[in-house]
């Protein structure tokens, strides 16, 4: 049979009933007769820990100051799961072994917190398999040029999972999680949101960067340009979750176009303003880029105008890291910028939304009827999106999920 890759989250590993409970599902596969590679996460908050270590240890912001030693630090979260895991899996009499990202051949580049995926080797990986072990690999982390690890950032362990299923040509990948699936909106903030069987790679692509927690977007990204299927399903309970894949649906044009409705409250707008005609924008955009911060619903002023303005909104979390530069850069300008996180956002995602322009009409009309201001607006083939205040960011996903009845399986969207 084909080689099969599994990955497991660090709340689906936390405790030691979780990971006996993981490693009786693994050794079922294997026995089986599916080869199998499972990667694993730190578990439970082990990487928050370690990051309140570096704090305590190396000073406020020291994970910035000295990002080698603190991806050195943190890979361990992952070497201590997969290890583990191994060390229960072999109790159960299924022989298995533990491998680091750079033991099993990942190589990364970029910089340590940040690190892409560039190659994989995966000699070892399949040396282990054809000795009928389990290889248990920990995700977040290659190897970089110069033999130093580099953890991958944000949503590292699904996306070494995927690396692994496009590299060992497994062709489908199984995402664990603590929830059973892709719903048309955050279960824990809709009660009225329903599982979806299916989602198709570039929608999930669009809901994974739009906010859906479930998967993490460079995951998705991958698994889609790749053509890895992606089953994503509970590690609690044993029931079917959904299916990521590029085929057909078998929706015809009066099918819903909105699958899903998600919400990101990771998020900042920020408001970039210059005196006279200059055109930093190639400046702003290089900042950006520079420090790997991906940019959403960006507006400039044009030419005519009598002062440069330029909007964007980006992650919360990067504001920190761009906020200095950017006032640098702006400066000599005579310039300025301003940055507002009391905001959210709010999407919806589906296929071929700007051939239905009446779908941003209700939006903003439902919104506008219970007195929910929107402001800035980004439409899309697979994503409309609008920034709303962050506190009605709730009241505004449940409003959107009714108006476009994704709780009724039969509603025509």
């Amino acid at each position: 049979m084909g080689i099969l890759v599994q990955k497991y989250g660090g709340s689906s590993l936390a405790g030691a009933e979780r990971l006996r409970r993981i490693s009786e599902r693994v050794a079922s596969t294997r026995r089986a007769g599916r080869r199998t590679v499972v990667v694993v996460s730190a578990r439970g908050d082990t990487t928050d820990e370690l990051l309140a270590l570096v704090d305590e240890i190396g000073g406020r912001d020291a994970a910035r100051r000295a990002p080698r030693e603190t991806d050195q630090l943190l890979a361990t979260g992952e070497y201590a799961s997969a290890a583990l895991l191994a060390l229960a899996l072999e109790r159960l009499g299924v022989p298995a072994v533990s491998l680091t990202g750079p033991q099993a051949g990942i190589r990364a580049v970029g910089r340590h917190g940040e690190g892409m995926i560039d190659t994989i080797d995966t000699g070892r990986v399949r040396s282990c398999l054809d000795e009928e072990r389990v290889v248990v690999v920990g995700g977040f982390q290659g190897i970089n040029h110069v033999g130093d690890v580099v953890t991958l950032g944000r949503g590292g362990s699904d996306t070494t999972a995927v690396a692994l299923a496009a590299a060992l040509d497994a062709g489908s990948c199984e995402i664990y999680t603590d929830v059973d699936g892709v719903y048309t909106a955050d279960p824990r903030l809709v009660e009225a949101a329903r599982k979806l069987p299916y989602v198709t790679a570039d929608v999930m692509v669009e809901m994974a960067f739009s906010g859906a927690k479930v998967l993490h977007s460079r995951s998705a990204e991958l698994a889609a340009a790749k053509g890895v299927d992606l089953h994503v399903r509970s590690s609690l309970v044993d029931r079917e979750g959904t299916v990521v894949s590029q085929r057909d649906a078998g929706l015809l044009e009066t099918g819903s176009a909105v699958s899903a409705i998600t919400s990101d409250t990771d998020v900042a707008r920020v408001l970039v303003h210059c005196k006279g005609k200059g055109d930093p924008v190639s400046t702003i955009l290089g900042i950006l880029a520079g420090n790997a911060v991906p940019v959403d619903l960006v507006a400039r002023s044009g030419p005519q105008e009598e002062e440069f303005r330029m909007g964007f909104t980006i992650r919360h979390s990067d504001v920190e890291r761009i906020r200095e530069p950017l006032e640098r850069a702006v400066a000599p300008l005579g310039g300025g910028i301003r940055v507002d996180t009391d905001v959210a956002k709010v999407s919806l995602v589906g296929m071929g939304l700007l051939n239905r322009p009446e779908y941003l009409a209700r939006l903003t009309m439902v919104l506008s009827g219970v007195g929910i201001a929107t402001s800035w607006v980004s439409s899309s083939q697979l994503r409309v999106s609008v920034i709303v205040p962050r506190h009605h960011h709730v009241e505004t996903l449940r409003l959107l999920h009714t108006e476009f009845g994704l709780a009724d399986t039969d509603s025509d969207g």
